[in-house]
């Protein structure tokens, strides 16, 4: 059997451990292991080339991913409302690919869950930083770039004492909350913001007036880049621009810098942005995403061995499991309401 390994999506630490993981394993069954270079694209391109054991040996404390990556989504219609998973198919027999092992999140494992659906030999193993894959209850990559933010809060504190400044850290999370979550509860922060609750400003306002009152002149705000902020009075909504997956493009947003414009303006307290973007993607993983990437790299492998085709390798409890790639990527997991107001507890106060 040839086994295509892929990884899609935006990279984040952890990745190199799943692919060490299922490549080896894969390697022990005696498999023939095929590396796919950017992802998806990298099949729609032919851009393959022999994984062997010493290409992987090595890289479980690596961040980013060996193989590169893209967002490309076989299955976007272009003008004429055709896709380009014909290609795909036609390309995957022409190199004797038997099974795909896709790493990814959201996106990369729904192409893959489609390519079950027509009948295409896929399993998947969960990666996102954002932690919002269903069906697993962490996904690696999370831990990581939660501990980079945390320390980038740590050290914005020292700051914001020093200057009696509010400090906005703005956090990567499109659709859910839990790095901002995680980061702002790790951290000590005094407001959290995250996509699933429209942000009361009017209470985070008074809140920070009513810190300087009871004799603490700095503050730490953490928001998701996805939090939706409402418009200020005479303010239009920036035009949206959408990446192949239908998502908004949310470089050009700058939610961190609107919330720091807005407490600014209303307290007049000194206030500053801070955006730690794709510094929370690099570096090298922490133990629990190497351990989590190994795990599900292996059972990843072990699906294949035994044609559990359709699957997602996933986290319950201290166990890994394998469930369905639908279930997996049919709705996202966001924070849920009553996480959210228990955490809010500490700071809205």
């Amino acid at each position: 059997m040839r086994v295509a390994i892929l990884t899609g999506g935006g990279d984040c630490p952890g990745l190199n451990a799943a692919i060490r993981g299922v490549t080896l394993r894969l390697i022990d069954y005696g498999y023939e292991t095929i590396g796919v270079r950017r992802g998806w694209l990298g099949l729609l391109e032919k851009m393959t080339f022999p994984l062997q054991a010493k290409d992987v040996e090595d890289i479980i404390h690596q961040g980013g991913t060996i193989l590169g990556s893209s967002r490309t989504n076989p299955f976007k219609k272009d003008e004429n409302g055709k896709d380009s998973s014909e290609l795909l198919l036609n390309n995957l027999k022409e190199m004797g690919i038997d099974a795909i092992a896709a790493i990814g999140g959201e996106d990369t494992l729904g192409v893959a869950s489609k390519l079950w659906d027509l009948g295409f030999p896929t399993v998947g193993i969960p990666k996102t930083m954002d932690n919002d894959l269903s069906g697993t209850d962490f996904t690696f990559g999370f831990d990581s770039s939660v501990a980079v933010a945390v320390d980038a809060l740590d050290r914005l504190r020292d700051t914001a004492k020093s200057h009696s400044r509010a400090m906005v850290l703005e956090v990567m999370g499109r659709h859910a909350g839990w790095v901002a979550l995680y980061v702002g509860l790790g951290g000590g922060a005094d407001w959290i913001m995250i996509p699933e609750v429209t942000p009361d400003m009017d209470a985070l306002c008074q809140h920070l007036l009513d810190l300087r009152k009871r004799g603490q002149d700095y503050a730490l705000i953490v928001t998701s880049e996805g939090a939706e902020i409402p418009l200020e009075s005479g303010e239009e909504a920036a035009p949206k621009e959408l990446d192949a997956f239908g998502h908004v493009i949310l470089k050009e947003r700058g939610i961190g810098e609107r919330v720091a414009q807005i407490i600014e303006k209303r307290t007049g307290i000194e206030t500053r942005n801070v955006v730690i973007g794709h510094i929370q993607r690099g570096g090298s993983p922490t133990v629990f995403d190497r351990v989590l990437g190994s795990r599900v790299g292996l059972k990843a492998a072990e699906m294949i061995h035994s044609k559990e085709f359709g699957m997602m390798a996933a986290l319950k409890g201290v166990d890994i499991v394998s469930v369905p790639l639908s279930v997996a990527t049919g709705t996202l997991k966001t924070v849920p309401l009553e996480l959210y107001e228990e955490v809010a507890m500490l700071f809205n106060r």
